[in-house]
């Protein structure tokens, strides 16, 4: 790091961002549309020239070929934004970039990072007094055109530097910007990995109502398309389901066949909702619904192996027989309830992290943040923001009123609909294991006494007893 790192009368840009794909290029767009001079750099130069006679024609934007030429383009203090890879692609460009920063300056990860490295970079840059920002965005390509969930969290000396553009390119929902101030060290990128792992849920339970109705009830992509379009006009108002919708009407170019279809049946993953769960373990947290979505995505990617499986192993036949608008009725409620228990449980996550991390997280704010502009974003998350403004402290979000009476009301309807697809040999994963969880969490008194009981018979592991106060363990001989 040196004081003397240039900065002359050429150094007009407002911020510089390195990286120059889909999301990085848009955001540049979005600051262009917003006022602010963007200076990008990208490590394969001729992505530069592209974009500057491409996309960014007739803008303010700035391209550079170095980094010294990024540096050297920026109004102090300065702002520099990297949309790379995450992991060693970005303590690379962090290394690389240090020599050339002032003191005060910032650095902002807009990546998916895993929140314990973001943790680890904002205290080493600290001791040089560098800022360093890592800064969850959710919204995809057109997020980041048009306006993207933003999650900054890290140093927060930088956050007043940052404020204004950050809340000028979100998107905005009920009046307010959908990017806010998270928390320090990598509470940023903490947020992003809990809405991405509850995302992996919401993924999950869409298909499992799209695999109950195209297995158990023979429709096809066309006829379920209405369907789906239907929930996006009520409570399941959200964007994965309008989406969803739309992917059902598409047909395939080369076949006389819905394109969804021709879609081989294996999800890939980058690791966040993995993450997500590793996290809920270390807290500890019981995630069981994003589980179930990450350990669905593993079968999936055993295609041949499942294929073989098919052949051997048996099942009973997958036809349900019931009324089908019984049926539909019964997985809108299993969908809903099944969604409540994933975001409470992620809020759960959030409740354990400010006890274990020391991060002021506030649910209001973070579900606030959500409501638009992100993958996640639906009408439900505006109830979630409500919920957690009244009341700051409910430890779960299933004892708020809104969400029990919701919860209470489907519950016939989701069990119908996990019995039905456990007698059809359909696989539910994500609805069994909330219901699982609802169902424990309500329950006064678990199994788990005979599981303890266990520990202490066979390894002196002590145990509690009802009859005395909590904190007192003792130890028993089990024997006859």
């Amino acid at each position: 790091m040196t004081d003397n790192a240039p900065g002359s009368a050429s150094s007009s840009a407002d911020i510089g961002l390195i990286g120059l794909g889909v999301m990085g290029s848009n955001l540049v767009l979005n600051m262009n549309d917003h006022g602010y001079t963007v200076a990008v750099f990208n490590r394969h130069s001729e992505r530069v020239d592209e974009f500057l006679a491409g996309d960014a024609a007739g803008t303010e934007v700035i391209g550079t070929y170095s980094l010294e030429e990024l540096v050297s383009s920026l109004k102090k203090p300065r702002r520099v934004m990297m949309l790379i890879p995450a992991g060693k692609p970005v303590d690379q460009q962090i290394d690389a970039l240090f020599p050339l920063l002032d003191r005060g300056d910032i650095i902002l990860d807009g990546g998916n990072s895993l929140y314990t490295d973001t943790e680890r970079r904002v205290s080493e840059l600290a001791e040089h007094g560098i800022l360093f920002v890592g800064m969850g965005v959710s919204g995809g390509e057109e997020g980041a055109r048009y306006g993207p969930s933003i999650m900054p969290g890290g140093s927060e000396e930088a956050w007043p530097a940052i404020q204004d553009l950050i809340q000028d390119i979100a998107a905005e929902a009920e009046g307010e910007a959908c990017g806010d101030w998270v928390g320090s060290g990598g509470a940023g990128h903490f947020v992003k990995m809990i809405h991405n792992g509850i995302e992996y849920g919401d993924m999950q339970i869409i298909a499992e109502a799209y695999d109950v109705m195209k297995r158990g009830l023979g429709l096809t992509a066309s006829q379920m398309q209405p369907v789906f379009a239907k929930w996006n006009e009520g409570r399941l108002d959200s964007y994965l389901i309008e989406l969803t919708a739309r992917i059902l009407g598409v047909q395939d170019d080369d076949e006389d066949a819905a394109l969804v279809d021709q879609v081989l049946d294996a999800a890939a993953q980058k690791g966040s909702g993995k993450w997500t769960v590793v996290a809920s373990m270390d807290q500890p947290t019981a995630t069981t619904l994003v589980a179930e979505a990450v350990y669905a995505r593993f079968l999936s990617a055993m295609v041949e192996e499942r294929a073989g499986a098919s052949e051997v192993l048996t099942g009973p036949p997958t036809a349900i027989i019931d009324e089908p608008t019984d049926v539909i009725d019964d997985l809108e409620d299993a969908l809903y309830a099944s969604k409540i228990v994933s975001y409470a449980q992620g809020f759960m996550l959030f409740h354990a992290a400010r006890e274990e991390l020391g991060w002021q997280l506030d649910p209001g704010t973070i579900a606030s943040l959500w409501r638009a502009g992100c993958i996640i974003r639906s009408r439900f998350l505006s109830e979630i923001t409500t919920a957690y403004r009244i009341r700051p402290e409910v430890p779960n979000l299933l004892l708020d009123p809104f969400f029990s009476e919701a919860v209470t009301a489907a519950e016939p309807g989701w069990r119908r609909a996990v019995i039905r697809a456990q007698v059809a040999g359909i696989p539910v994963p994500a609805y069994a294991s909330a219901l699982a969880f609802y169902d424990g969490y309500r329950s006064e008194r678990l199994p788990a006494n005979l599981t303890q009981a266990q520990r202490d018979a066979f390894g002196a592991h002590t145990y509690e007893r009802i009859d005395r106060p909590r904190g007192e363990f003792i130890h028993s001989e089990w024997d006859l």
